[in-house]
């Protein structure tokens, strides 16, 4: 086996096929390290096995980041066009769920096998059952030293070394911090990580009133509350997607997705998550008009908006103090603006992404180099750049590749 190369890429995730195979094509001699024993097996379980491999509506502001502004020039030279123009020429069929997602007809090995053909193509040689232990520079950070990667099979050379390792979600699938272990060990920043896309657990009192609901779902709103039950700082970010009852808390889309922002935003020190039950709709209007307001009629219409046994258990913990029509007012403030107090979040285990991790201040956002390490790049899930639900992730993973791909 050959160990000097041009290009060593550190993970055969999404990023870093994406990026070897653009790196092979311009001739570069390309080693893809991995440390798992098969290729893309996060790629494998995403979108419940279809992957959802981008979303038509991919915009920056659908990113989080400290830099809100890092992921633009990516995104604009690596387009979801992009990738699907390649999906089409591997005859992978597809279509769109919902809200611009784009899932296979078929299965994610598609992806993974067009990903695997296009690296073989490009000349790329990916090693299997690869554990790296260490990323040094001959010579320091000297931009004329070569890298050299230690492995526990012996060490390989290269001028440009990119990391694709990803984040911390999902330990079983053999996520590691190791791509912040290398930024940190170059002298670069790593903006604090927390589980992103994660399900939220209940409180005490709230796992005890709603928990034995698990499995009911509803469309709702959801955005950030403040400590007092006021909208918080990212009251602008809200979401209208299924939220899901678990026996631990609340899950589901709109949940999921509120929940990147709940934890960067100080999670329990910020005070919960405030959720519309009725989005567009007056539960009140039909009680109002009404002779004889009563529980019942509440009911009746509460249940035309809610599954029943959620729209039960919630009026019966949110009776209406009276019948006042500036009581019923008070209510329908309640229902559309209901604080939840998440006691946390069912943590990386159960977490789609990691938000945070190396700060986008250190990158060049046109290639993802290290700007204090020439040769050293970061891209995908290791960056400080977290999307939302919903096929961004994965277009930034393709984005990111591109760009240093066709750098290094």
């Amino acid at each position: 086996m050959r160990t000097a190369y041009d290009v060593i890429i550190l993970g055969a995730g999404a990023a870093g096929l994406l990026c070897a195979m653009e790196a092979g094509k311009r001739g570069k001699r390309v080693v893809v390290l991995e440390r798992a024993e098969k290729i893309g097996k996060k790629i494998l379980i995403s979108g419940g096995g279809r992957c959802n491999f981008t979303n038509l509506h991919c915009r920056a502001e659908d990113f989080l980041s400290e830099n809100g502004h890092f992921a633009k020039s990516a995104l604009a030279r690596y387009t979801p066009g992009d990738f699907i123009a390649l999906a089409e020429k591997h005859g992978i069929a597809y279509h769109e769920k919902t809200l611009g997602q784009l899932f296979c007809d078929g299965s994610a090995g598609e992806i993974v096998g067009m990903l695997e053909r296009e690296c073989g193509a490009a000349g790329v040689e990916i090693v299997l059952d690869c554990v790296c232990l260490e990323v040094r520079r001959e010579g320091g950070t000297d931009t004329r030293g070569e890298f050299v990667v230690r492995t526990v099979g012996g060490e390989f050379r290269a001028a440009c070394v990119v990391v694709a390792t990803g984040g911390l979600s999902i330990p079983k699938m053999g996520a590691t911090g190791f791509g912040y272990e290398v930024a940190r060990g170059f002298g670069l920043r790593v903006v604090e990580t927390r589980p992103g896309l994660v399900p939220l657990v209940f409180g005490d009192e709230e796992h005890q009133n709603y928990a034995d609901l698990a499995g009911v779902s509803a469309e709702v709103v959801v955005r950030l509350a403040s400590a007092n039950g006021a909208e918080g700082e990212g009251k602008a970010v809200s979401f209208r997607e299924k939220m899901l009852v678990t026996h631990r808390g609340l899950s589901g889309p709109a949940i999921l997705q509120i929940s990147s922002y709940w934890n960067c935003a100080g999670g329990a020190e910020l005070g919960g998550i405030a959720i519309d039950l009725a989005p567009g709709r007056n539960v009140i209007a039909g009680v109002l008009g009404t002779e004889f307001r009563s529980m019942t009629a509440l009911r009746n219409a509460f249940q035309g908006i809610l599954p029943k046994r959620l729209a039960t258990r919630w009026l019966d913990l949110h009776e209406p103090a009276r019948w006042s029509n500036a009581a019923l007012e008070e209510f329908e403030k309640v229902v559309h603006g209901w604080v939840v107090r998440p006691a946390g979040t069912e943590g990386y285990a159960k977490a789609e992404v990691t938000v945070g991790g190396v700060d986008t201040e250190e990158l060049s956002s046109k290639t993802m180099e290290s700007k204090k390490v020439r040769g050293l790049y970061f891209i995908g899930e290791v960056v400080d750049v977290t999307g939302h639900l919903g096929g961004f992730n994965f277009q930034w993973a393709w984005a990111s590749g591109a760009a240093a791909g066709r750098a290094v």
